[in-house]
């Protein structure tokens, strides 16, 4: 893994407390939550998507079901879409969640466990994977396989490049490497700072073979 690299914007451009930083199994997480939160939209059925214009936004997490578990993905579908990046910086995020969104809505379909997961391919593209619970129209659907590590971290995006060096470590462990990368972030700002929590679920795809 390519190590992450520390970027302070110009102090106007600064929105949050915390250094920024770019990194190839992460990407401006403070980026991608301004983007979020713009598309008034919830990781769940669109059917309720009103929640959003209420006091609850964002299901609180169970960690749970991800902290330091494995478990095997046999055809468990996604649809795809990309993200436009700029070194690493998401630039059109908020329009793609609303593209992905408006697939679910016309497919009556359920984004499972409110999860998007994000893979940062080069400085100029991230990949976005939803998982559903059915295919959707017009869509790029997808079917993931393989063994899947996963932990739940909780804290300053600022300390991302400590969790993926952890998470590198936790996989070697259990003599595991981490293939692919994929980074899950669960709580939107407004959401995470009325829950006191902002957690953060890596999920690395491994050599593990059945």
């Amino acid at each position: 893994m390519k190590a992450c690299r520390k970027f302070k914007p110009k102090k106007e451009e600064h929105r949050n407390d915390a250094p920024l930083f770019f990194c190839k199994t992460n990407w401006l997480s403070n980026f991608y939550f301004l983007s979020f939160s713009s598309t008034n939209n919830s990781f769940a059925n669109p059917k309720n998507a009103k929640i959003m214009q209420t006091e609850k936004c964002c299901p609180k997490f169970d960690t749970e079901p991800w902290q330091e578990k494995s478990f095997q993905w046999n055809d468990k579908l996604f649809v795809k879409d990309k993200v436009f990046t700029f070194f690493y910086m998401p630039v059109n995020f908020g329009r793609t969640i609303k593209r992905l969104f408006k697939k679910l809505q016309e497919s009556d379909a359920t984004c499972e466990d409110n999860m998007i997961l994000s893979d940062h391919t080069s400085k100029w593209n991230m990949d976005l994977y939803m998982a559903v619970d059915k295919p959707l129209k017009n869509a790029e659907n997808v079917k993931l396989n393989g063994h899947i590590l996963s932990k739940v971290y909780e804290g300053p995006y600022k300390d991302t490049a400590v969790w993926c060096k952890d998470f590198e470590s936790f996989a070697a462990t259990k003599s595991l490497t981490v293939n692919k990368w994929f980074m899950w972030y669960t709580t939107c700002p407004k959401c995470a700072k009325k829950y006191g929590k902002n957690y953060v679920a890596i999920l690395g795809m491994t050599n593990y073979l059945l």
